[in-house]
């Protein structure tokens, strides 16, 4: 028996359900050159409306020997095997960055629609604040830790909270919005804060310039009244403090203006606004710092029951901790 040939201009057209079965470019001319079009049954019914051709027939390899046919599918199944093997050309087109981010609204949409999951439908904005708060502190740990498995994983948790409270935003009665208005509200930010990148602004000439432009870009899009509007006031107070000595720096106001008495807020004040100033994240530092002493206090533990101690006095810790090694 002769090996199968298919004739010459015979194609299978790879299509993604998640861009509407959008066809590729490359496919448009064998569309119009070919003597037959059939669309794969496995196609939604809206795509196969949408493309205006029959279905493909159980004939269709036969077809194809004698006559240029393209086979529009999602997947390559037994037919499309099959001609791709008898010399079909496959067009497809890669699909762009993001478009698994149309699966995971299209998941959450399912989560919180009526048939999904209960605990998911009666979710709102205040019960989802600690989930946001842990997960943020979850990817902190995983970029600490350089573990890139729990940095893909925490950014997707991350990603999971802006998908939930973006669904939960888009059934509010009177000023309803969904992820792709969150979505066209960042591009629009990115694009009008990046003059030098998108326009002929020629300000920026460095990283600190930078920065400059960007708050005084922001100062006139929110039209605010004070320097420290928009300050998030719920972060945690060495982040705090840092964020309202880089605005009050930027604004002129000098070190020696800044809180700096002698009780212990005003004190960590001073501390974490000198830091700042002199380059240093007061956060990142406090956090680095007692990472490090946690660790410490593992190994001094790990040393203790080594050596058979139980009650450790204070002059134990002193020596356990002096000399451990994390």
């Amino acid at each position: 028996m002769s090996e199968l040939r298919v004739a010459e201009g015979t194609a299978i057209v790879l299509v993604d359900d998640r861009l509407d079965e959008a066809l590729p470019a490359a496919a448009l001319p064998l569309l119009r050159e070919a003597a037959e079009v059939f669309a794969d049954a496995g196609l939604s019914a809206a795509a196969k409306a949408a493309l205006g051709v029959p279905e493909a027939p159980e004939d269709l390899v036969a077809r194809a020997a004698g006559t240029p046919v393209v086979l529009i599918t999602g997947e390559i199944g037994p037919d499309a095997e099959t001609l791709r093997a008898a010399g079909a050309l496959v067009v497809g087109a890669p699909a762009p960055d993001g478009v698994e981010l149309l699966d995971a609204v299209t998941v959450m949409d399912r989560l919180r629609s009526p048939g999904g999951c209960p605990w998911d439908a009666e979710q709102d904005h205040d019960s989802l604040r600690q989930y946001l708060v842990e997960e943020a502190y979850e990817l902190l740990d995983a970029i600490a830790e350089k573990d890139r498995a729990a940095l893909r994983e925490e950014l997707g948790d991350v990603l999971l909270q802006v998908l939930f409270h973006a669904r939960v935003a888009a059934e509010d009665p009177d000023d309803p919005f969904g992820i792709d208005a969150v979505a066209a509200g960042l591009v629009s930010k990115l694009v009008s804060r990046h003059p030098h990148v998108f326009a002929d602004d020629t300000t920026v000439l460095d990283t600190e310039t930078q920065h400059a432009r960007w708050e005084e870009l922001k100062q006139q899009e929110k039209q605010r009244e004070s320097i420290v509007d928009g300050v998030a006031l719920g972060q945690p107070a060495v982040a705090l403090a840092a964020k309202i000595t880089q605005r009050a720096a930027r604004a002129g106001i000098p070190l020696e203006a800044m809180p700096s008495g002698t009780d212990t807020g005003s004190a960590l004040f001073a501390l974490t606004a000198r830091g700042k100033l002199d380059g240093t994240d007061p956060e990142d530092a406090l956090r680095s710092v007692s990472l490090e002493f946690a660790a410490r206090i593992r190994a001094a533990e790990r040393r203790a029951r080594e050596t058979g101690r139980a009650e450790l006095t204070a002059s134990d810790w002193n020596e356990l901790l002096s000399g451990s090694d994390a």
